[in-house]
């Protein structure tokens, strides 16, 4: 399995309008794949402008945020780019597309990196932030997923929480199991269960 850094990812379109998504770069020779699903803004804009910003950050209401309708987020711009970076940022890296494996669902970008440079240090791991992190892509995986799955994965990641968090990791939590608990009301509605796609 390919080494994968979750990481939130800017670009930009023609007109300079910033989009800003959760992505995990696969990590590929010397650089890094970027392979959004179609159909997204990610996949639009790095076909305008084949640049992108990889952008590292402990913010984790910035992953849960862009999950749940709250995709406003600060930016910088990074200077002879035409991309701009997260404020939020611990690190980034300006990466730029050299060639596409197209593809009917995921295209692959291959992106060589042009430029990295660090803004503020880390200071350190916490369970919470990671426990969000999991939730966010949990709930990115809402459509595929059987109930009984979503509910075992929340039981497990909330020890964290309750143990670890900071006032922004509950933040994040909390947009976040509202979007899973509009999920479960709606397939309670249905009165059916969502089956988990294989693979």
């Amino acid at each position: 399995m390919p080494f994968i850094r979750e990481s939130i990812i800017t670009t930009v379109n023609k007109a300079g309008h910033v989009h800003i998504a959760p992505i995990g770069i696969i990590a590929e020779k010397d650089g890094w794949v970027i392979a959004p699903f179609r159909p997204s803004i990610t996949l639009d804009n790095l076909a305008e402008v084949p640049f992108a910003i990889a952008n590292y950050t402990d913010d984790v209401r910035i992953f849960a945020g862009c999950l749940t309708g709250r995709k406003h987020w600060p930016t910088v711009a990074v200077e002879g780019f035409p991309v701009p970076r997260l404020a939020a940022a611990l690190a980034h890296s300006v990466l730029e597309v050299e060639t596409v494996d197209d593809d009917a669902m995921r295209p692959r970008h291959f992106c060589r990196v042009v430029q990295e440079e660090t803004h503020a240090p880390f200071t350190g791991f916490n369970r919470a932030k990671a426990a969000v992190l999991e939730l966010a892509i949990l709930v990115s995986r809402l459509g595929m997923l059987p109930r009984d799955k979503i509910e075992a994965d929340i039981a497990y990641l909330s020890i964290a929480i309750e143990k670890t968090a900071g006032e922004a990791e509950k933040q994040a939590w909390d947009w976040l199991m509202q979007r899973v608990s509009d999920h479960l009301s709606v397939q309670e509605s249905h009165g059916d269960e969502v089956r988990a796609e294989p693979g």
